[in-house]
């Protein structure tokens, strides 16, 4: 059964959410019981092999999050609205947001950065019935300009403009703010100011909630551990161990078997002969 957001912001245990971008993530997300599915930006990465989350479009998002709600309809999901697609004006940013919820039936959309733009956005798009998820820290969209992807709020300026950023979300009207590689004693202070829930993602225990990468939870690509996350499989070790032993099956004639083949009459093929 799909969580409301009252739910959501009222649940007595943290928070899940995990990312999925298609058919079979958002259906195993689903069957694993989690309360929100982000289909993020991420995909950049993950999926489509780009470096950054940049060259990602607002189609990219459209067609991947509508293979995940056909997986997961009963499981509250979060688009992610990318990069140039809500930064040229509040006009731009709804016309794309209301794209998203219709096209994929998302419930929520998000969104990176605490600017007077951003706000203004964000206040917009909540007060005409499209949620908002914010996201300070960390933000991969703009990470460039941060200084790549490090830790952020480490500094005097950096940890007062995280917490007003967030604070500034919360009162534009975001239901739930992600914080993104950040101390952990500057989430847990930013989680005990908000009202709204705070989801982590390298951001110390003490958040509302968490989100993780599938691709990196699942242990999908070898040898990519990463401090934020943590590896609960090693499917990308099993699946190359699974395609070599089928390699070396169909090399020694040993697949396929008389199992996996069709039978036909005598009489057809002496017909044929």
């Amino acid at each position: 059964m799909k969580r409301s957001i009252p739910e959501l912001q009222h649940s007595a245990q943290p928070l899940v959410m995990v990312t999925a971008y298609d058919y079979p993530g958002g259906k195993h997300a689903q069957a694993a019981g989690v309360d929100l599915i982000l289909v993020g930006d991420s995909l950049g990465n993950v999926v489509l092999g780009y470096d950054s989350t940049a060259p990602v479009t607002l189609g990219d998002m459209i067609h991947h999050a509508r293979a995940v709600r056909r997986g997961a309809p009963d499981t509250f999901m979060v688009v992610d609205l990318p990069f140039g697609t809500y930064h040229t004006g509040v006009q731009d940013a709804m016309r794309n947001a209301v794209r998203v919820i219709q096209e994929t039936g998302a419930d929520a959309i998000k969104m990176e950065g605490s600017s007077p733009e951003i706000l203004q956005v964000v206040q917009t798009l909540t007060r005409n019935g499209i949620p908002v998820m914010g996201h300070v820290g960390l933000m991969p969209q703009t990470a460039t300009a941060q200084g790549g992807l490090r830790v952020q709020g480490k500094d005097d300026a950096g940890a007062r403009a995280t917490l007003d950023g967030a604070l500034a979300l919360e009162s534009a009207g975001a239901f739930s703010v992600v914080l993104e590689a950040i101390p952990a004693r500057l989430a847990r202070l930013i989680s005990e100011r908000l009202t709204v829930p705070t989801i982590g993602i390298g951001a110390g225990v003490n958040c509302d909630g968490q989100v993780l990468v599938t691709h990196d939870l699942l242990g999908i690509y070898e040898g990519e551990e990463k401090k934020i996350a943590k590896r609960y499989a090693e499917l990308g070790r099993a699946a190359r161990e699974a395609i070599a032993a089928y390699a070396a099956d169909v090399r020694a004639r040993e697949f396929p078997t008389r199992d996996n083949a069709f039978v036909m009459k005598d009489d057809v093929l002496d017909k044929l002969y």
